[in-house]
């Protein structure tokens, strides 16, 4: 049986992943796209992205998942699930895609396994996340108007998100495990001028209280912190684990590519949360992926000539 080499595949079944198998299908390239998890990434399981272009009402993380999903599959892109990458290698023209399902081939490789919120990992976190827990501000912020909420972290990201989500909420408590805030001077001085922000040092979270499966408190030091949501920002996590050893990357292990999504590896692309430089917005991780599968066709296009 003759071993299927495909024109394209894509790590990471996310917005930017999902967009370009778009126009990868569009444009007649037989792509594959895989994910070791769930189609949509960290867009699926967000209750309400409401900062989308379209949707003058938002829409939901999970049905805009299922709507690129459907589209990608229209046009012709294979899409398997539970598909782990776990190493790349270079083969002469074709790249190696090794993972728990075994190896699959194509004459060109599109990355964007996007990224992972830092968790907590402490009591009535991971069953509340997007029903109460959030990562994102600027997705889910906005539903929390004239409510009381939480933040938990106390670095630039969360000083910023917190300057965004206070437009919105009544009360905000920002819990920080240290005594001091670590964000810049410029962020801690317009945090400073907010009135309805109260910074509470030395008080690590140590459980997120659930009540009839909602958000109702933050257990710190043995106090709880009523709120009707909680947002955490204790950083991301590039996946870029089955990569790292082969494709140039940051100090974060966020992955280096040149204006045309090109990295040191002839014939590998990357788009969206996980490259290095990316603002790490669905809207934005989007374009990046249509632009990614446009500068992968003109290379598939130039293998040809060669």
């Amino acid at each position: 049986m003759q071993e299927t080499i495909y024109d394209l595949i894509i790590v990471g079944a996310g917005p930017a992943g999902l967009a370009a198998s778009i126009y990868s299908g569009r444009e007649d390239i037989k792509t594959l796209l895989i994910d070791k998890d769930v189609v949509g990434g960290l867009a699926a399981i967000t209750d309400n992205i409401d900062n989308y272009p379209g949707f003058e009402d938002g829409i939901s993380g999970y049905e805009l998942s299922q709507r690129l999903e459907k589209q990608s599959r229209r046009f012709g892109t294979e899409i398997q699930t539970g598909v782990e990458a776990k190493s790349v290698k270079k083969e002469g023209k074709i790249v190696v895609v090794s993972t728990n399902k075994g190896e699959f081939r194509s004459k060109a490789l599109l990355i964007s396994t996007g990224t992972t919120y830092k968790h907590l990992d402490i009591p009535g976190e991971a069953e509340q996340i997007g029903r109460g827990v959030h990562f994102c501000a600027t997705c889910d912020g906005p539903l929390y108007k004239n409510k009381t909420l939480v933040v938990i972290g106390g670095g630039n990201s969360a000083v910023q998100e917190t300057l965004f989500l206070a437009r919105f909420a009544s009360k905000i408590t920002i819990l920080v495990r240290g005594d001091k805030l670590k964000a810049s001077a410029v962020l801690i001085d317009e945090l400073d001028e907010l009135a309805n922000v109260e910074v509470v040092f030395n008080s690590p979270a140590t459980r997120i209280i659930n009540k009839k499966n909602r958000v109702s408190g933050v257990e710190s030091n043995s106090k709880v912190y009523p709120c009707d949501g909680v947002f955490v920002f204790v950083g991301l996590l590039a996946n870029t684990e089955a990569f790292i050893d082969t494709t140039e990357h940051d100090e974060n292990n966020y992955l280096i590519t040149d204006k045309t999504f090109k990295t040191n590896v002839s014939g590998v692309f990357v788009a969206g949360d996980v490259r290095s430089g990316s603002t790490w917005q669905i809207a934005s991780a989007i374009g990046e992926g249509v632009d990614a599968a446009l500068c992968i066709s003109e290379y598939l296009t130039g293998l040809k000539r060669t």
